[in-house]
């Protein structure tokens, strides 16, 4: 994700917690996901968890919120160790509350969910397979990751986001003996923007110096924030996509304080927070991606994308980040870049530096390890995460308008997308566009050429 404070909306009376509750069994919805091979694809049984800043947190002996709005109950949240001492998280309603459906190797994110209470947005993560309580960590490098989607109900402001972040694979539940939650209950998120909207970071409440949001009625800040390397494989809406590796100098989940999560610094950060991206828009295709063109968003389609290393096996670094696509049978090549003293159609090192110095940005990918980086935490292993959010930050303009306003739209790197520089404002994309939402599907990994047939 682009920027530094980006907040996702989240039920209405929905709190943050460590322990884990009882009053709502917690069911993960299905999933079928595939594994392949040169000789073909394994088809497994496998599920998705709901992130714990969506769920229901309350006193651990009764009903009482621990969170209500966006502020803390100071009685039983005094401090965050007490907080996680007296807090539960509780399961969840995923489609009742949270408007979260799967169907087979199908997972469809809705936007805007009204019951008893309002929700808005979701963060779900891929569950491993037989188990309740540990994400899938999925180790890519020399291999591809393949997933259908269907963006065509997404509009201006929205982003269906599809990625991975070096979490913990049990969410923390083992380094943190406060933290009694775990994976199961979507505990122990982390990116590269350092986020400090999370609730509960290393077993401990986000309470201290919490600041509720000026404008997000559900959000707000803590003192802390929550750091890993992050591979955007997909951020996008009909609009607009981009991939984007965001490289970090911790080596897992880290928490944050000042600086160090960019606050008033962005590029002292621990991660870089910009990323190297690669949005076919802003690279000067404009006839690329769209209703209508070469890949069609009104459809659903199929995103491909190549972790290639230096020696060609899992052992070597990473060198090249490629992207196809398929649709109607075609495989369709990602677009080239049409920026002057950029070449080429896929990341490399060579290409973010050309790409930074043509749009005047700060190569923070560069100074942060760029692509090799990024391809030690793909061989740790990441969590494969999928959301619907809006922005209360930048209206997500960064990724589908010109951004920033400030700067002459003719200007290298300003545009984004066709959408305007006053849309995606989230209380009207809320109401506007409440019945929005995203599918992704038919997600594959394994070698590369494994999981999609090259057509012409």
């Amino acid at each position: 994700m682009l920027s530094a404070a980006l907040a996702f909306s989240a039920l209405l009376v929905t709190a943050r917690a460590q322990l884990a509750g009882t009053l709502t069994t917690e069911t993960h919805p299905p999933l079928t996901v595939s594994q392949c091979t040169a000789s073909g694809c394994t088809t497994k049984a496998q599920s998705i968890t709901i992130d714990a800043n969506w769920r229901w947190l309350h006193n651990k002996v009764g009903y009482t919120n621990c969170y209500t709005g966006n502020a803390w109950n100071a009685t039983v949240c005094p401090d965050g160790k007490t907080c996680a001492q007296n807090c539960a998280l509780d399961g969840a309603d995923y489609s009742g509350t949270y408007g979260i459906t799967t169907t087979g190797n199908a997972l469809k994110l809705n936007f805007v969910t009204k019951g008893t209470n309002t929700n808005v947005g979701s963060r779900t993560y891929l569950m491993a397979a037989g188990s309740t309580t540990k994400y899938q960590m999925l180790k890519l490098m020399n291999q591809e990751f393949t997933f259908d989607v269907d963006v065509s109900n997404l509009p201006c402001g929205l982003n269906g986001a599809l990625y991975f972040s070096e979490m913990a694979e049990d969410g923390g539940l083992s380094k943190y003996p406060t933290n009694k939650a775990g994976a199961k209950y979507g505990t122990g998120y982390c990116d590269a923007q350092c986020p400090q909207d999370i609730k509960f970071i290393n077993g401990e409440a986000n309470s201290v110096g919490w600041t509720s949001s000026s404008n997000d009625k559900n959000a707000g800040n803590g003192q802390y924030g929550s750091c890993c390397n992050e591979m955007d494989i997909w951020e996008a809406n009909s609009v607009s996509a981009a991939y984007t590796p965001h490289p970090c100098s911790v080596n897992e989940q880290t928490r944050c304080t000042g600086a160090d999560c960019g606050i008033n610094a962005r590029y002292s950060s621990l991660c870089d927070a910009d990323g190297c991206d690669y949005n076919s828009y802003r690279m000067g295709d404009t006839s690329f991606m769209g209703k209508g063109l070469t890949v069609d968003t009104s459809k659903p389609f199929t995103v491909v994308t190549q972790f290639i290393s230096t020696d060609g096996t899992a052992a070597g670094d990473l060198k090249e980040i490629k992207r196809f696509y398929v649709q109607g049978g075609v495989t369709i090549p990602n677009s080239a870049s049409k920026v002057v003293g950029v070449t080429g159609n896929s990341l490399t090192d060579d290409f973010c530096a050309a790409q930074k110095t043509a749009f005047g940005d700060q190569n923070t990918f560069a100074t942060k390890g760029g692509l090799k980086t990024m391809g030690a935490g793909i061989k740790r292993g990441m969590v494969l995460v999928m959301s619907i959010w809006d922005d209360h930050t930048a209206n997500m303009l960064w990724l589908d308008a010109p951004y920033p306003t400030t700067k002459d739209v003719a200007t290298p790197g300003v545009a984004r997308g066709t959408c305007g520089t006053d849309s995606g404002a989230p209380d009207t994309v809320e109401s506007a566009s409440g019945s929005a939402s995203v599918t992704y599907s038919n997600i594959k990994w394994g070698p590369i050429g494994s999981t999609f047939k090259s057509t012409k």
